[in-house]
């Protein structure tokens, strides 16, 4: 296996550790193996719950340890010990059972059997950590609340101290003064501080609101965070004085490795909202983008004409396709953000005019350079996945889930492990590190529960009229707006941000300032004219101010007196804000809920475009002061219990249920679970082992291969193939898709892929397809415009998509309904809703075929080293390389690569024998 690269990538920096032995500081000490924590006796499960979240349980190392990895490739106890099992199951799923599912998961039973102790710590009296020696994994009993709460946060300290720092100034949007001003670094704050701007005062009253406004539970919340900072602060304190903290600490320059001066900064409640923000930033957000939708939009008009460039742009909205794959798929509608009958209050950008607002300002030394103009930033993550079969199909008679959310790959992951068993609170799963008080996915004493991101629409974009308050002619540049009437000033906030080269980020000195325009409707994104006077395009998240109120849910999920049922499963999500897909399996039922603060908005507005910031237009009920307005009922939201099953991949929820982005259309990612549950349901018997299966085959395929190759061969086969390299590769493709489409090692370990040269074809071609297909018919100003909403492909190794390269999910976002539609039309095969183009060769046959076979020869002529180029991982021409994972490290440890799969970060395996 390869040694771990010795460079500290993505959000530490770049820095070799090359100190030397007098700066060792000491490991931190073993805690003594004591009684166990016994077994919890309210467990239904069985010992059929499992779960599995790589690299490790232990994100922390000393400053030893990091330099003993560096220099030997050691590792921490339980830092990298999840990562080969994980791994393993891309060759061992074809002859997995039950009885072998803990060969690739761990138990997810409560508790840790007597001979399985590894050591037991009390930080208080009133609670116990026991962890146990397979994976370090801590189990925290308290007999009081106050101290189960306590006991979270100090062992989430033990586990993630550095990366709860780290986050906590991202969320705050001061990362680069803290860990140093890498390109990553300066990315990840002008990525998310932009979008959850906030003052200490804003961060204080979304606490207070909590507790004042959400009843006893959410005074009970605050209580439970409070005792959970005070649990990391302890441990803060006790390893800062035992110097067995994390070793980051000194190679960013904040504690003197020889005396030990220096300061970890104690942590308040304030600082588990700014981390709250960054999650929900990442995953649980919805909507927006209505100023580039606009743009797609003028541009469609610009080519057709009104009429039909509006009915050309739809075609690609896909705002409610019928033939998308649905997880409510019985036919059940929920009607929301559909396209208005007649459209009131659309505020469309005068061509030309839009400009994208500022952000950074005065730059200094470092961040004056080139690359620092644009520096990489992360976007919304749309990944997870959730397969289910309800008891009547399976070989129990108890529904079985395998799901998980998919989270990226960071080293240590945003996800950590945990049970929890208190006063009020029994689970065990996984919780972001540092809002870890409660158990946020996981399972409790007779049922599991687990998410995806739905993405759907809660974030709007208003055209704000700006305005001078001397009455002057406003101009695009101006800082006040028309609100209600009245000229009103927008508020200003800033963040200067300095930093210093550091052991761990190399980086010049260097600052800049950042700064954002608040409205009452939004953060200022763009500016522009509508119709000859100048605006501000503000937007508008839902859940901006309440990013912590989500907390009241998560405390019902973890309440063995609160949820009982599917019902009360789902009544206890409805308290979660961020828009959430949520599943739910006991003993007894499967079930499903589409959380999030789904606004009612005026009739008439369109959510998909821009809309004027006029009170007519404004969110019903709407109330700046706190960011409230009226929300859909809890009835309106996609909900069921009972389904035969349930998919999901961050597809559309059911129907008339307005997709909220571009690309929810006749094929998406959540058809390779579709067809597989699908068949597994109408055979009957299914297992935890056979649900596994399936996901983990759905997790090695091609998607353009399943779906869309058939397609493109009958196409290319529509007339006899003269051409032998046309012809050649067409086999190739054909036998890569008869075997499965699967992108998967020939044999475990040879990192070569069965049928390379057919992938190494699909990943040439398909970009090259979709321009010879699409762009001569819209024409290169629709076609980017279209382009800049949905990218065209994100295969595994396309690092120019959205999630990046070595990043796990793909297939997500591209152009695969508008190609197979547009294919099907060409081949005069049924669409149940045609768009009114047919793009490829003009609609005639002949043409296409010419299309088609023309990118595929240049596409088989492409060499692996142009299609796979080298990158600070990869050789140039490495296919199973550029498709591989890699743990992105936050810290001073790096982990082996490893292979590609679509799937879940942290996944649980869970069927429940008996319920309370």
């Amino acid at each position: 296996m390869r040694r771990p690269t010795a460079r500290m990538r993505t959000v530490v920096a770049t820095g070799l550790f090359a100190l030397g032995a007098a700066l060792l500081s000491p490991l931190a000490p073993a805690a003594a193996a004591a009684d166990p924590v016994p077994l919890p006796i309210a467990d239904y499960c069985g010992n059929q719950c499992s779960d599995i979240l790589p690299p490790g349980q232990n994100g922390n190392a000393t400053l030893a340890q990091i330099l003993l990895h560096k220099a030997f490739g050691t590792m921490p106890a339980h830092a990298s010990d999840q990562l080969a099992r994980y791994d393993s199951l891309v060759a061992g799923y074809p002859g997995l059972t039950d009885a072998k599912i803990n060969d690739f998961f761990n138990t997810a039973s409560f508790g840790v059997p007597a001979d399985q102790v590894e050591s037991t710590t009390s930080p208080r009296p009133d609670v116990t950590i026991t962890r146990d020696k397979k994976t370090g994994v801590p189990h925290i009993k308290g007999t009081t609340r106050y101290g189960t709460s306590f006991g979270a946060g100090y062992a989430a300290a033990q586990d993630r101290l550095w990366q709860m720092d780290l986050f906590r100034h991202v969320g705050r949007g001061d990362l680069t003064p803290f860990a140093g001003g890498a390109l990553a670094n300066q990315g990840l704050e002008q990525q998310f501080w932009p979008q959850a701007p906030y003052t200490e005062t804003d961060l204080q009253a979304q606490v207070d609101r909590i507790r004042t406004t959400e009843g006893e539970r959410g005074r009970l919340a605050m209580e439970d965070a409070q005792a959970y900072v005070d649990g990391i602060n302890l441990y803060r304190t006790q390893s800062k004085n035992g110097r067995y903290f994390p070793g980051e600490y000194v190679l960013t320059g904040h504690i003197d490795s020889i005396t030990n001066a220096g300061e970890i900064q104690p942590f308040k409640i304030t600082d588990l909202i700014a981390l709250a923000s960054v999650v929900g930033g990442l995953f649980g957000g919805g909507g927006g983008g209505e100023v580039q939708a606009a743009l797609s939009l003028l541009a469609a008009q610009q080519r057709y004409g009104l009429e039909e460039g509006t009915r050309v742009w739809e075609s690609f909205r896909q705002r409610d396709d019928p033939e998308a794959v649905l997880t409510v798929h019985d036919g059940t509608s929920f009607p929301y953000a559909q396209k208005p009958a007649n459209p009131q209050g659309t505020a469309l950008p005068d061509a030309g005019s839009v400009v994208a607002e500022r952000l950074v300002y005065d730059r200094t030394g470092a961040a004056t350079a080139q690359e620092a103009a644009d520096p990489p930033k992360p976007v919304k993550q749309s990944m997870s996945n959730a397969l289910l079969v309800s008891g009547a199909h399976t070989a129990s008679g108890h529904p079985v889930a395998v799901f998980g959310p998919q989270t990226g790959y960071l080293a240590p992951q945003l996800l950590m492990l945990q049970e929890l068993q208190g006063p009020g609170i029994s689970a065990r799963g996984a919780s972001f590190a540092g809002v870890s008080m409660y158990v946020q996915l996981g399972r409790g004493q007779d049922y599991a529960w687990s998410a995806t991101s739905a993405g759907q629409d809660i974030t709007d974009t208003f055209a704000v009229e700006l305005c001078e308050p001397g009455g002057q002619a406003p101009t695009q540049a101006g800082a006040h707006y028309l609100y209600r009437g009245t000229c009103t000033p927008m508020e200003k906030l800033e963040r200067t941000n300095a930093w210093k080269k550091s052991v761990a980020d190399p980086t010049p000195d260097g600052s800049y300032r950042m700064q954002v325009w608040r409205t009452h409707y939004g953060i200022v994104t763009h500016r522009a004219t509508v119709a000859g006077t100048p605006v501000a395009y503000a937007a508008l998240r839902s859940t901006y101010r309440h990013e912590a109120d989500s907390i009241i849910g998560f405390q019902m999920l973890n309440d063995p007196s609160y949820v009982k049922d599917a019902r009360t499963f789902q009544q206890a999500a409805e308290h979660i804000g961020y828009a959430f897909n949520w599943f739910y399996a006991d003993s007894r039922e499967a079930a499903y809920y589409n959380s999030g603060s789904n606004p009612v908005r005026a009739p008439g507005v369109d959510a998909s475009l821009p809309v004027h910031a006029r009170q007519q237009y404004e969110w019903q009920a709407f109330d700046p002061a706190a960011n409230t307005a009226a929300y859909t009922p809890p009835a309106e939201h996609p909900r069921s219990i009972g389904q035969d099953y349930y998919i999901s991949w961050n597809n559309k929820q059911a129907k008339d249920y307005g997709a909220a982005g571009f690309g929810m259309g006749a094929v998406h990612r959540g058809d390779l679970l579709d067809r597989r549950v699908k068949a597994l349901v109408a055979a009957g018997g299914v297992t935890r082992a056979k649900l596994t299966q399936a996901m983990a085959e759905a997790a090695v395929t091609d998607l353009r291969a399943e779906n869309l190759l058939p397609e493109l061969l009958a196409v290319l086969r529509s007339a006899p193939v003269t051409d032998p390299a046309v012809s050649a590769a067409a086999d190739r493709l054909a036998a890569w898709q008869a075997s499965g489409a699967k992108r998967k090692e020939s044999a475990q370990g040879s990192r070569t892929y069965a049928h390379a040269d057919a992938v190494r074809i699909m990943d040439a071609w398909w970009p090259l397809l979709i321009e010879a297909e699409f762009k001569p018919g819209l024409g290169a100003p629709l076609y980017d415009a279209l382009r800049a909403s949905l990218t065209v492909d994100e295969a595994p190794n396309a690092g120019h998509g959205p999630t990046g390269s070595h990043a796990g999910s793909a297939f997500q976002y591209g152009w695969w309904s508008y190609a197979d539609e547009d294919l099907r039309r060409v081949l005069g095969r049924p669409v149940a809703d045609p768009p009114s183009q047919v793009y490829c060769g003009g609609g005639s046959l002949p043409a296409c075929r010419d299309a088609v076979a023309a990118t595929l020869k240049q596409a088989a002529a492409a060499t692996p080293a142009a299609v796979y180029p080298a990158d600070g991982t990869c050789a140039a021409g490495h296919q199973w390389c550029a498709d591989s994972i890699v743990q992105r490290p936050v810290g001073g440890l790096a982990h082996p690569q490893i292979n590609w799969q679509n799937r879940p970060t942290y996944q649980q395996v869970t069927e429940f024998a008996a319920h309370r």
